[in-house]
C-alpha cells in the first residue's frame, strides 16, 4: 500500500475514532500531497511523499523551536504531537552507528579528503538514505570527519 493510500485509510479510521488532532495532521498531509502532484504534474511517487513528510516535519520542528523560545508551551506540545503522528509514516531512521558507517563509506567512495568535499559526501549520503537521515546531522558528522 502506498503512503498516500495508508494516510487516507488512517484518516478515515481517525475520523471514526474522533481523534481530531490526527485527522487535522492527516488532512494537512493529504493537502501537501495534492500540491506536490500539481507541482510535478504527475501522480505522487513514494519518494515524493516521503519528501513532503520530511518538509512538513522540518517546518513543525522550526515552529516548535520558536514556540519554546517564546514560552508558548501549549503550542509547543501541539506541534510535538503532530511530529509524533508524522513520524509514524516515515521510514525507520538510521542509528548513530549506521549513520557513521554510511558517512565513512561515502567519504571513501568520493575520495573526500578536505572540508571542501562536504558537498560530494552529503550528496552521496542523502541520495542513498533520503528520508532516513537528517541533513544537519549528516553535515555535522561529515564536517567532523573531514576536519
Amino acid at each position: 500500500m502506498s503512503l498516500p493510500d495508508r494516510i487516507n485509510q488512517d484518516m478515515i479510521s481517525a475520523l471514526k475514532a474522533g481523534d481530531k488532532a490526527k485527522v487535522g495532521v492527516l488532512r494537512m498531509l493529504k493537502s501537501q500531497f495534492k500540491y506536490k502532484e500539481i507541482e510535478t504534474g504527475d501522480s505522487l511517487s513514494e519518494e515524493n511523499a516521503i519528501q513532503v513528510l520530511n518538509s512538513y516535519l522540518k517546518k513543525l520542528r522550526e515552529s516548535m523551536e520558536l514556540y519554546k523560545k517564546g514560552g508558548r508551551d501549549d503550542l509547543f506540545k501541539k506541534e510535538a504531537k503532530e511530529v509524533e503522528i508524522i513520524k509514524e509514516y516515515l521510514p525507520e531512521p538510521l542509528s548513530d552507528s549506521e549513520l557513521a558507517e554510511a558517512v565513512n563509506q561515502a567519504i571513501s567512495q568520493v575520495n573526500a579528503t578536505t572540508v571542501k568535499d562536504i558537498g560530494l559526501v552529503m550528496k552521496s549520503v542523502m541520495d542513498e538514505y533520503r528520508g532516513r537521515v537528517d541533513g544537519k546531522e549528516v553535515q555535522m558528522l561529515v564536517r567532523e570527519k573531514l576536519s
